[in-house]
């Protein structure tokens, strides 16, 4: 069974490619590569402590890196944490691994005393939406809608819409 632990900064490399080969079906390579850049080192430099990844059965490459979720807790706002990016391998999608890595997530910052845990995704990621749901966040009133869910516009800068969401953890 898939070892789930906390990540750690050596990890980057192989969660930037696992970002570019996951994301490239559906993308061109430049896409998949600008989608990495969300991903700077610095996200495993600073909060390897509350990210996770899934690995796998050790091959001749090492350690496979079936998922992983990039979140922190907020310096800011002592009762959040953030989820900031999620990734799971196509082939297992569907299986629970993202459950799995989001409910560790809960656990872990409810542990910290965080009561509250937000996230976004783009207004056209139905299937984010419809997960995130499930898992019980709300989604935030936003200054407009598409196809009935709240957006806020240019949330990431010009043009770079977000649909935002708010999950209260409780004990």
């Amino acid at each position: 069974m898939a070892e789930l632990r906390a990540a750690r900064e050596g990890d980057h490399g192989a969660i930037v490619g696992r970002v570019q080969e996951w994301w490239g079906d559906s993308r061109t390579p430049d896409e998949a590569r600008a989608l990495s850049l969300l991903l700077p080192r610095l996200f495993l430099q600073c909060f390897a402590g509350t990210s996770l990844v899934l690995e796998g059965e050790r091959g001749p490459d090492g350690a496979r890196i079936e998922a992983f979720l990039v979140g922190f807790h907020s310096a800011d706002r002592a009762d959040e944490a953030y989820i900031h990016f999620v990734g799971v391998d196509p082939a297992l999608r569907g299986q629970g691994v993202g459950r799995r890595l989001y409910g560790a997530f809960f656990a872990r910052a409810a542990a910290a005393g965080r009561t509250r845990v937000r996230a976004i995704t783009s207004p056209g990621n139905a299937g984010s939406i419809a997960f995130h749901r499930s898992l019980g966040f709300l989604l935030e009133p936003g200054d407009r809608e598409a196809d009935g869910v709240p957006v806020h516009s240019d949330h990431d800068g010009p043009g770079e819409d977000r649909v935002c969401f708010r999950k209260e953890l409780t004990c």
